[in-house]
């Protein structure tokens, strides 16, 4: 049985999901800019984990092809019908803590705009970890800033909210998780980490 926070989460989303894409259009160069940062190459699987409508899925197939296999899970089923009728596949309903994949069958995991909106983020790390190949790379991407994504929400950044760099540097430690770059700049956000053998 879904937790409340995931209940909360989805009824979220679920309500916005028809126009999403149409709201945050100007996104689009700024995921695509991270997408070519990370360290994606072709031949790769790529878990794009709490995908939306998968909108970055198009960009994440370019980046791994040819050979690669991009899939996209998310919590809330509305947001995947979206990403379904704008003709994005390869698309599953589930929970970031409790992934239905095998262990390390990953060579990579893009989290755009996910780990604000868990109530477990170091579970959901751990799962992210453990679907992750040795070396692996796990991509955390906000096409905003910490400041701009607080201000949305009607609030202050903090030192402590989940993606300040010593809290998530803490976060990625405990979870099997070494952090190599970490850009929490005044446009957008972007850690990237490599699974620890």
């Amino acid at each position: 049985m879904p937790s409340a926070n995931l209940r909360e989460t989805q009824a979220f989303f679920a309500v916005r999901a028809a126009d999403w894409d149409a709201r945050f259009a100007d996104d689009d160069s700024v995921f695509a800019q991270a997408i070519r940062e990370a360290p994606f190459r072709p031949g790769m699987t790529v878990l794009d984990l709490g995908c939306g409508t998968a909108r970055a899925l198009p960009l994440l197939h370019a980046a791994v092809a040819p050979g690669g296999r991009v899939v996209g899970l998310d919590a809330t089923l509305a947001m995947l019908r979206a990403g379904q009728r704008a003709g994005r596949r390869s698309l599953l309903v589930g929970d970031a803590v409790h992934l239905p994949f095998a262990d390390a069958c990953m060579d990579a995991v893009f989290a755009a705009g996910l780990l604000p909106h868990l109530s477990q983020p170091l579970e959901a790390l751990r799962e992210a970890a453990r679907v992750t190949r040795a070396e692996g790379a796990l991509v955390i991407f906000h096409p905003l800033s910490r400041a701009a994504l607080a201000a949305r929400h009607a609030q202050a950044s903090a030192d402590d909210d989940v993606l300040a760099p010593p809290q998530l540097a803490d976060l990625l430690a405990k979870s099997g998780w070494r952090i190599t770059h970490i850009d929490d700049g005044a446009a957008r956000f972007l850690a990237i980490a490599a699974r620890a053998p």
